[in-house]
């Protein structure tokens, strides 16, 4: 029987960085696209489709979880009514782009432990059930789709009435039952203690402990989750998911398991900061790849190995209670001009990290030829809208000119992208608001939240006038409704509260280990109570 979706915040995130998977509070991956991030679905029942492999306890049982640290491996917890049942979830990491191995450990921890197990998977969605099953030496083999798989551990399996495969595990205290799934490559056998090892010390290497001591649990995590959605082939996928709906029944389920270009770029800045070299590596390298094969027509979003995203379609599945099913990204076809900041921004942190080669500078030229070439052209901007000449993308792109001037490789080039940098903002001077702050654009007089980041981000000095005036409004959420900008009041106050949130983990990833307890770092209340004079300066 397929699982019923849960709340999207009840799923875990499993990741190899080649592809990911989702796993609910039945033990249920909902979700495993292969071989790749963008690839078909084999497991596929959150949007609708048949595919899921699950492991669940018998009778009542309430149900947690928790990572470990400094991984993407997962422990399902469930106290029954007669004892405790864990369930030990990873993808094998590092993932091979061309075989997913998936580890699930089952612990009787507390009394006997009674669990359903089912494997049914089915390809292409959903709509292409597996194929050709067969046991031979205690392992059940078939086909999903072109590709092979192996179940380990899975001997006492029988095939279930509603396809795919069924059994009935019983533990008794302080036993254990590994079960391996492989998809893709040679059937060959995984050794489970070999692999959970190797799968340990790969995180552990990837994610070091911090040097600092404050949200180090969540640094740490969050340097995991990054790693695990950077594929071998340098592209970070926006979400291991598609047709999520941002809000029910609202249109707006999206395709995200591409890697856009301000993403890659923004993180990167971000790795640079904590010292995530491999992360930091992996952006710079993405980046320079599409703006050397692509030039001015960088395109918004590419798949992790630089293609084309695919255009929008519907798969005729139910979707995410909500949401629809659509596959593919519209972005595929926009051009968003900030983008070519964003990476300027990035290169110029990697080279503070001194992470830059020669072709890396090449791709800096080329940005910046590419914003002076396209600067008047309107373009979809951040949000993805209408094409306008939005003021945040010119401003964006000050920004990286500003920053990457400053490097000392920029040489005599400076001068000529600093001057360009002052156009910019100067043709950004023409979308002020009669109060003094910014606007969308020349044409569209509401506040975008994005409009904050011009002082903050080096697009101009942090004092103007007109920065602190569009930071002053973001502050005092009661104005923002006499300023005719009703319909942007919530995403200013969450983004105020973000903003404080990402100026906390600056603070940590700056702070010695041996930090004063007595330092207070802002919280989003303590911004909201502080004049936007004193946050900028």
């Amino acid at each position: 029987m397929t699982p019923m979706p849960s709340v999207l915040r009840e799923y875990a995130l499993l990741a190899d960085g080649e592809r990911g998977a989702l796993i609910g509070p039945m033990g249920d991956i909902a979700w495993l696209c292969f071989p790749g991030w963008a690839d078909p679905a084999v497991l596929a029942s959150l949007i609708g489709g048949r595919g899921t492999y699950a492991i669940t306890p018998r009778g009542r049982y309430v149900w947690g979880g928790s990572y470990e640290p400094g991984s993407l491996i997962w422990r399902s917890r469930w106290v029954t009514e007669s004892g405790i049942v864990e369930s030990r979830e990873a993808l094998a990491f590092p993932g091979d782009p061309d075989r997913a191995v998936i580890l699930r450990r089952v612990q009787a921890v507390a009394g006997e432990a009674r669990v359903d197990v089912v494997c049914a998977m089915a390809g292409d969605y959903g709509r292409a059930p597996a194929r050709a099953l067969k046991c031979e030496d205690d392992v059940w083999h078939g086909r999903v789709g072109d590709n092979r798989f192996a179940w380990h551990g899975s001997g006492a399996a029988a095939p279930a009435d509603g396809g795919g495969l069924h059994l009935e595990l019983k533990l008794a205290p302080g036993q254990t039952h590994d079960f391996v799934l492989t998809l893709g490559g040679e059937p060959t056998g995984v050794d489970p203690e070999a692999a959970w090892s190797a799968t340990e010390s790969a995180w552990q290497e990837t994610v070091p402990e911090f040097d600092f001591r404050l949200a180090q649990r969540d640094a740490r995590h969050a340097r995991a989750v990054l790693r695990g959605l950077t594929s071998s082939k340098g592209g970070m996928v926006a979400a291991a998911t598609m047709s999520l709906p941002e809000r029910a029944r609202q249109g707006r389920s999206y395709d995200y398991r591409y890697a856009w270009v301000r993403d890659q770029a923004m993180v990167g800045q971000a790795a640079a900061c904590a010292g995530a070299e491999d992360i930091l590596d992996s952006a710079t390298g993405f980046l320079c790849a599409r703006l050397l094969d692509d030039g001015p027509k960088m395109a918004p979003a590419y798949t992790v190995a630089g293609g084309r995203v695919p255009d929008e379609e519907q798969l005729g599945l139910a979707g995410y209670p909500g949401g629809t099913d659509v596959v593919g990204n519209h972005a595929n076809e926009q051009f968003q001009l900030d983008a070519f900041g964003e990476a300027l921004l990035c290169f110029a942190a990697a080279d503070a990290c001194d992470r830059l080669d020669a072709e890396d500078w090449r791709a800096v030229q080329v940005a910046v030829s590419a914003i002076e070439e396209r600067r008047h052209d309107a373009g979809a901007g951040i949000w993805e809208l209408d094409d306008a000449h939005w003021t945040h993308s010119q401003l964006i792109c000050a920004a990286g000119l500003r920053q990457i001037s400053r490097r000392p490789t920029a040489g005599g080039n400076a001068g000529e992208w600093l001057a360009l940098a002052d156009d910019l903002v100067a043709t950004a001077g023409s979308a002020i608001f009669p109060t003094g702050r910014w606007q969308r654009s020349p044409q569209d007089d509401r506040i975008d939240a994005a409009l904050l980041f011009a002082g903050i981000r080096g697009a101009t000095e942090p004092d103007d006038p007109r920065a602190l005036a569009t930071i002053e409004l973001a502050l005092d959420v009661p104005a923002i409704d006499s300023d005719r900008s009703t319909s942007l009041a919530s995403d200013l106050t969450w983004l105020a509260a973000s903003v404080a949130a990402v100026t906390s983990v600056f603070w940590a990833s700056r702070a010695p280990a041996t930090i004063d307890p007595a330092v207070e770092v802002p919280t989003a209340e303590s911004v909201r109570s502080t004049s936007a004079e004193s946050v900028l300066t």
